[in-house]
């Protein structure tokens, strides 16, 4: 097992990553730990993972309930987020109660939100069994549920006390959503690590294989990376922005499209391609660089070509990023690879010329 852990003074949380970690839970948790627990879970995940979950909490003195939701992004709404806290209340839930997210990013947005709300706020521990969840959504505090309008637009920062990476549960994860998550991990390269880069280029195949060596490395640098930033720009003030890296175009893919036709991970690697072609116009990013990128997602089997919407629906549906400041759009483009940064004010013809490339 490794360990990370996110420094946010009093607000500091580890990162447990190893294989086999479900069944040890409870031994994971800090002292005191709760009384209660309340497992929020969708059928899909709970019919792999639920069980030795629940045996490693009540080995550990506490006593559990389960709380299942619908499986898939089309049901992080604001009717499932009710749903949960319906049945927190009828539970009896209390403010010291633990909230823990078993799933991938859908249930860890939802959980996390969730656990904010209740009570204004208790304690949550992710429990992240998705690649995708397991590199980047379980970590740095964002909750949220999708509004008809845009994605992940209602929500709060609100970190775990915990974060525990079982990385054999991917063993069950259907290869669609591991080469979606595997999109993630080669965000973090592209963005901020030419190292894990080079890294994914030469030992791509072994990760596609889910070897269990080549998983472990990219998971705990992905948390690594993410963890650093977290520590330095928690709220999305400035540097962390730059963790975003293909989801102004993945963000408005997913919304236009309807949430769940293309999975997250598949849209932020259009997205990816989409502001490697952007960065060529606006911040002179080398040729081989960009193809370097597409390449590397080709390789893993990801999408790099967009669905066909009109430059005037794009723009529509990236006016509701979040990273819109003053109502002047701004997008995380590259410099080169591993070197990103946020620019604004970006002309349409460049945008228009990057989309339609």
């Amino acid at each position: 097992m490794a360990t990370l852990t996110v420094a946010l003074a009093e607000r500091s949380y580890p990162i447990h990553i190893g294989a086999g970690l479900l069944g040890r839970a409870g031994e994971r948790l800090a002292a005191p730990r709760p009384a209660r627990a309340i497992i929020v879970t969708n059928t899909v995940v709970a019919a792999h993972h639920l069980e030795p979950l629940q045996g490693a909490l009540s080995r550990s003195g506490i006593r559990c309930d389960v709380v299942l939701v619908p499986d898939g992004e089309a049901h992080k709404d604001w009717a499932t987020l009710y749903e949960v806290h319906t049945r927190l209340l009828e539970l009896g839930a209390e403010r010291s109660t633990l909230l823990v997210a078993l799933g991938g990013g859908v249930i860890g947005d939802l959980a996390g939100f969730a656990a904010a709300t209740y009570q204004r706020g208790m304690p949550l521990l992710q429990v992240p069994t998705t690649l995708l969840a397991q590199v980047d959504s379980s970590v740095g505090g964002k909750t949220a549920v999708n509004h008809p309008l845009g994605k992940n637009m209602i929500g709060a920062f609100y970190q775990p006390s915990a974060v525990i990476i079982d990385t054999e549960t991917l063993s069950t994860l259907p290869e669609r959503e591991y080469l979606s998550g595997i999109a993630e991990v080669i965000k973090y390269g592209a963005a901020c690590d030419i190292g894990l880069f080079a890294w994914l280029e030469a030992h791509l195949e072994r990760l596609l294989g889910r070897d269990p060596d080549a998983i472990a490395h990219a998971v705990f640098e992905s948390c690594r990376i993410k963890a650093d930033v977290v520590a330095r720009d928690e709220r999305e003030a400035g540097e962390r922005a730059v963790l975003n890296f293909g989801h102004t175009f993945g963000h408005a893919i997913e919304a236009a499209t309807g949430y769940g036709t293309w999975l997250h991970g598949e849209a932020v690697a259009a997205g990816m391609v989409l502001a490697a072609g952007l960065s060529r116009r606006v911040t002179k990013l080398p040729a081989d660089d960009a193809d370097r990128l597409v390449r590397l997602l080709v390789r893993a089997r990801l999408p790099v070509r967009p669905p066909a919407l009109a430059f005037e629906r794009w723009s529509e549906l990236m006016a509701r990023d979040k990273k819109v400041a003053a109502g002047v759009m701004r997008f995380v483009l590259l410099d080169a690879l591993g070197r990103a940064r946020v620019r604004a004010a970006i002309g349409d013809a460049d945008l228009r010329a990057a989309l339609t490339a």
